[in-house]
């Protein structure tokens, strides 16, 4: 596990709004944790001690609906911090996080970065402007989900993700999710979603292998209503 001062994933986030010394006596605190795909990273209801920065992998944030389905609500990529509202509050998390792949995290506790919120402005600020921004996205995906119709969301889901960790190699998508996945993540049932990715292959937008998905025409993806 590299030390945070010089690790460079920390220019992806608040961290690096602090001082080399504030960063050295984290690391000296911090803790390394590996998540296996599938792993709970933490549910739904539980307290936070800390805060957790991703070093490698994804994971997604999920929400139980009242019909006891999983709704998911972000994915989260290297470079996020998990749990930044545990700074500022006591309440239990509302969401519930699981590896989708492997994933490399380092855990924070709370304890030893309270004292930069208070005492480095910057560091503050930081925090703050990413929590706005992800109050905007929510805020986004909830008109979204009002005024688009599934087909656009599903659309716009697989350019998301073809655009920010599409595979060099094959070109098939980095993530694989299940088609639960991707109905939690829209918002419909799983046998919608499975029509509508089956519609898609039959007009070439995408391909497919097992799980895997392929995206042949994005700005035939763009173009869905």
């Amino acid at each position: 596990m590299s030390k945070c001062e010089s690790c460079i994933i920390r220019e992806l986030n608040a961290l690096k709004s602090l001082s080399r010394e504030e960063l050295m006596r984290i690391s000296s605190c911090k803790t390394g944790k590996i998540y296996k795909r599938g792993q709970v990273i933490f549910e739904e209801g539980e307290t936070l001690n800390g805060v957790y920065c991703v070093r490698e992998g994804v994971c997604k944030l999920t929400k139980l609906s009242e019909n006891g389905k999983d709704q998911v609500v972000k994915l989260v990529v290297k470079g996020d911090i998990l749990g930044k509202r545990s700074l500022v509050t006591d309440q239990k998390t509302n969401l519930s996080a699981v590896a989708i792949n492997d994933m490399e995290m380092c855990f924070i506790p709370k304890s030893e970065i309270m004292d930069d919120l208070a005492q480095n402005p910057n560091f503050s600020m930081e925090v703050l402007k990413e929590m706005a921004n992800e109050l905007k996205i929510s805020d986004d995906t909830i008109v979204s989900m009002a005024q688009k119709s599934v087909k656009r969301r599903l659309a716009e889901v697989l350019l998301y993700i073809h655009n920010n960790f599409n595979s060099e190699s094959d070109e098939y998508l980095d993530i694989v999710l299940s088609r639960e996945d991707y109905a939690n993540i829209v918002g419909t049932a799983t046998e919608s979603a499975i029509r509508i990715l089956s519609q898609f292959k039959k007009e070439g937008l995408i391909s497919t292998k097992g799980k895997q998905i392929k995206i042949e025409d994005p700005s035939g993806l763009n173009r869905i209503e």
